[in-house]
């Protein structure tokens, strides 16, 4: 595997003198913003991070590499690129790699790469999840069954709002995924702070979160949790008028024929549309938003591994 695996002098550095490392998604940067609104934001997260406390680790695939860790070229690079860069789930590695491509990897393959590397906390937009209409098309996000297997804490303000929330909770609990809020008991919903569901559990602090997390360790159970933070209360959305947009950009997506994995893409991009760009200011606040968390447990649960 170290012929594969690639650190940044940063991130190298962090793990020798054990400071605590938020790994980060690279799709965000290639698929879900235009540039270079992509580019600014991917550094705004890492710095973040840094504010924080610990130190940001973007993950992408370069020229067959997994990296971790990248460089401003290599930011810049994937913002110009954008969506002529392969987005890379976790059953794309071996293609990408074999071929020595560059990919932008999403949730499920962040997630592995970031347990290769030894990195515990991860801060995402959302996740996928269970699709509406699954029960006919059978489309679920490869992100849910990375959350078995791969022992990575995801912190993201809920799964995306175009999806079916109650099933994709109902898988989570069926695979003993747990799923946390923070400070609240109710589900965030990407966009909006309000939902129908509910948490399994509610904590209140970093310290709190972190201590679950090393806890889980501790009994040796092996699956990631799910930790929701809820988009900030001066850029959530009224419920009723976000679920308004995504019912008509699923109508058209419908009548347009678009299936399989260009649905999120078309409907996060009609979304935008539709909301006059508030949706991507949404989008960017809960990122930095849940960058701040990832951080602060980091270093929380880095504390108690000392």
């Amino acid at each position: 595997m170290n012929n594969y695996l690639e650190l940044s002098t940063e991130v190298k550095e962090a793990q020798a003198n054990n400071l605590p490392i938020v790994a980060l998604e690279s799709t965000i940067i290639s698929h879900g913003m235009p540039y270079p609104k992509n580019v600014e934001t991917a550094k705004h997260c890492e710095q973040i991070i840094r504010d924080n406390g610990a130190i940001p680790a973007t993950i992408a695939i370069i020229d067959g590499k997994l990296k971790v860790g990248l460089t401003n070229d290599e930011l810049l690079f994937l913002g110009k690129e954008g969506q002529a860069v392969q987005k890379t789930s976790r059953r794309d590695l071996a293609h990408v790699i074999s071929k020595r491509l560059t990919g932008a990897t999403t949730v499920s393959a962040t997630m592995y790469i970031a347990a290769l590397a030894g990195i515990k906390l991860f801060a995402t937009g959302g996740i996928g999840g269970v699709h509406r209409n699954a029960e006919d098309t059978f489309d679920i996000s490869a992100d849910l069954e990375e959350f078995k297997t791969t022992s990575v804490n995801v912190v993201c303000a809920g799964a995306k709002s175009i999806l079916d929330l109650g099933k994709t909770l109902e898988y989570l609990e069926t695979n003993g995924i747990s799923v946390i809020g923070y400070n609240t008991f109710m589900l965030p919903a990407f966009y909006t702070r309000e939902s129908d569901y509910t948490v399994d559990f509610n904590l209140k602090t970093p310290s709190e979160i972190a201590r679950f997390i090393h806890t889980k360790e501790t009994l040796d159970l092996p699956e990631g949790t799910l930790i929701t933070n809820p988009i900030p209360k001066d850029k959530s959305f009224c419920k009723e008028k976000i679920d308004s947009a995504i019912e008509n950009a699923l109508a058209e997506m419908t009548n347009l024929g678009i299936k399989g994995k260009e649905t999120t893409p078309f409907l996060l991009e009609k979304i935008v549309e539709l909301t006059k760009g508030k949706s991507l200011e949404a989008n960017i606040a809960l990122v930095y938003n849940n960058c701040e968390l990832a951080a602060k447990i980091a270093v929380s649960y880095n504390e108690m591994r000392d």
